[in-house]
């Protein structure tokens, strides 16, 4: 039914129930996956460019760091499924973008990402990726939330 599952990661715990999920179901399809973890723009108010060289290199390695972490935990286990996988960690400032753009020059065919399920004003204040991706893609999306 699937063919490729692009999942996006954000190295926490329901994110990881969400790349099993998608490990799972790209195995039963006899299908494979791309892994996504967005790195982000290091966005700082400064008075000096001195001010900024030293925590910009420090907090974009960080990231860095973070994206080799989670996409390669993501390969892990695809790899133990024996699915094939592969990864991206483009930079960005909106992820939802980056999901969607991804989707569509890979050619998948279905998003699995996670839903932290913040509601009310947090849900307002911070925004949803996954409720962004909902309202704009084309494709279809599982969507895995919390337990209740």
């Amino acid at each position: 039914m699937f063919n490729h599952l692009l999942v996006p990661t954000d190295g926490s715990a329901l994110s990881e129930a969400a790349v099993r999920m998608a490990v799972s179901l790209a195995k039963e399809n006899s299908a494979r996956i791309t892994g996504l973890y967005m790195v982000r723009p290091f966005h700082m108010t400064v008075y000096s460019a001195e001010m900024v060289g030293a925590s910009q290199d420090e907090a974009h390695a960080a990231d860095q760091a973070r994206a080799r972490q989670y996409l390669e935990n993501l390969r892990s286990i695809a790899a133990q499924a024996g699915v094939a996988c592969d990864t991206e960690a483009p930079t960005g400032a909106h992820p939802y973008e980056a999901i969607l753009d991804t989707a569509k020059a890979r050619h998948c065919d279905l998003i699995v990402m996670a839903s932290h399920g913040h509601g009310g004003i947090r849900g307002l204040l911070l925004g949803s990726e996954t409720q962004k991706v909902l309202t704009h893609s084309h494709l279809p999306i599982l969507v895995v939330r919390p337990p209740e």
